[in-house]
């Protein structure tokens, strides 16, 4: 029996992408749509998506339950590292003075970014400790909604 690597991988992809737009993330695909979400007011938190272990089984969980908050961000957003190439550079553009990191989460007021949970806080850890990374970022630099 063979299995079609691609095909396998684009479910997997689809998986992923579904799982954290059902959570209320708005998926940006070109640039152009990244600049547009990252440069308004107020505070956006962009959730860098990846297929690795631990963007299923901690960060889109994390991105989920995190969301159970007074203070949240006025905007949620995701970029799909290996996925949407151009658009996941565009946005680490916006990310000074951290290295690319997938999966991982950037929070920006007003397009510069205030706070990010990097892959190495999110690998080994479970959801409930990245929920707690979230909401204390939410807490420090968000309104109540």
């Amino acid at each position: 029996m063979s299995m079609d690597f691609n095909f396998f991988m684009n479910d997997v992809v689809t998986q992923a992408r579904n799982e954290i737009t059902a959570a209320g993330y708005k998926e940006l695909r070109t640039p152009e749509e990244v600049e547009e979400a990252l440069e308004q007011k107020g505070t956006t938190l962009v959730m860098i998506n990846s297929v690795c272990g631990c963007a299923g089984g901690i960060a889109r969980p994390a991105a989920s339950h995190a969301l159970h908050y007074d203070k949240r961000p006025d905007r949620l957003v995701t970029v799909f590292a290996g996925q949407d190439k151009e658009a996941t550079e565009k946005a680490r553009s916006y990310f000074t003075g951290y290295p690319p990191s997938s999966p991982s989460f950037a929070l920006l007021k007003d397009g510069k970014i205030v706070s990010m949970v990097e892959r190495h806080q999110i690998e080994g850890y479970d959801p409930a400790t990245v929920v707690a990374r979230l909401q204390k970022e939410f807490e420090e630099n968000c309104e109540e909604l």
